[in-house]
């Protein structure tokens, strides 16, 4: 069977069942072309609450699944591939968080979105790369305690000067491979190349970049930017994303090692079975989860647009 025959059999399934399907900008370009919205976690989540559908399918990781679950409990969510998980969504606990509650009881919590539903219920916010700068000044706290990742939160702290920061020492494994030394080899291969990067890599690298800023960020900074060459320092299927959007530019990877083997663990075949019943994971989440997880994520919204 063809990839384009798949993709027929997936559509009609789809149309069939009544189920709406959400691709996280990380996935293949093969599941982009029969998703119904592409996007980042909290965008996808949003989508999923407007959609007409009773059934959404997230290809992606858990932690993304469980935010859609939490915004739209009445709705059948369901996750492509069960084993597709975000390393930096397991650094920490609900009960982790609440002891440094306790150690800082003057500084509000502010959860990066790619945590567990568990762990949200413990927190006062939750951010997104692209909205965290916004709600951060947003906060009348003076005193934030930034989790799980350490180098979002530095890039968050530069842009918000009279707020004081505590870290927790955690951050994105596919992220961390990019190295001031891999920037210094880019920019050696590819002089007149613009540096775009996802503020989840290390200060060393942003703090070089032309352009710092979400997934969605980079890909509409490449797209609409006069410039003919990118260097793009976040997971690599996004340089393939973008010379099929751009193919009058040219996109090199930062590394070659910027691959998230958890978004990549999602396949076409695996789409399909979840799609027809015969594959994929209903995700279900306790009340009282769903009850205080909810809470931040409306924050977010409410301070973040």
């Amino acid at each position: 069977m063809k990839t384009n025959e798949l993709q027929e059999m997936i559509m009609q399934a789809k149309k069939e069942r009544d189920v709406c399907i959400l691709a996280h900008a990380y996935q293949s370009e093969d599941i982009w072309e029969v998703a119904d919205y592409i996007g980042d976690s909290y965008g996808l989540a949003v989508q999923a609450a407007k959609a007409p559908q009773k059934t959404v399918l997230m290809c992606g990781v858990r932690f993304m699944a469980e935010t859609m679950k939490t915004l739209c409990p009445e709705k059948r969510v369901l996750l492509a591939n069960p084993l597709a998980t975000c390393p930096m969504a397991m650094q920490m606990t609900r009960n982790m968080v609440e002891k440094l509650r306790e150690e800082h009881p003057d500084c509000a919590v502010v959860a990066y979105i790619n945590t567990t539903a568990d762990l949200k219920c413990a927190v006062d916010v939750v951010v997104t790369s692209s909205s965290a700068v916004k709600i951060v000044k947003a906060l009348p706290a003076k005193k934030i305690l930034f989790i799980p990742d350490c180098n979002l939160g530095r890039w968050v702290e530069k842009q918000c000067p009279d707020k004081e920061f505590i870290f927790y020492k955690g951050g994105c494994p596919t992220h961390l491979k990019n190295t001031r030394e891999d920037v210094e080899y880019a920019k050696s291969l590819h002089p007149d190349a613009k540096l775009l990067v996802h503020p989840e890599c290390r200060e060393e690298v942003t703090a070089l970049a032309d352009y710092a800023g979400s997934t969605t960020g980079i890909l509409k900074y490449a797209k609409e930017s006069p410039d003919r060459e990118f260097i793009i320092g976040t997971e690599n299927s996004i340089v393939q994303h973008l010379q099929f959007a751009c193919p009058d530019k040219k996109f090199y990877p930062l590394s070659v090692e910027t691959v998230c083997p958890n978004m990549r663990a999602t396949t076409l075949a695996d789409v399909y079975n979840a799609v027809t019943g015969a594959g994929g994971e209903e995700i279900e989440l306790p009340a009282e989860v769903m009850e205080h997880s909810v809470l931040p994520i409306r924050k977010m919204i409410a301070l973040g647009g």
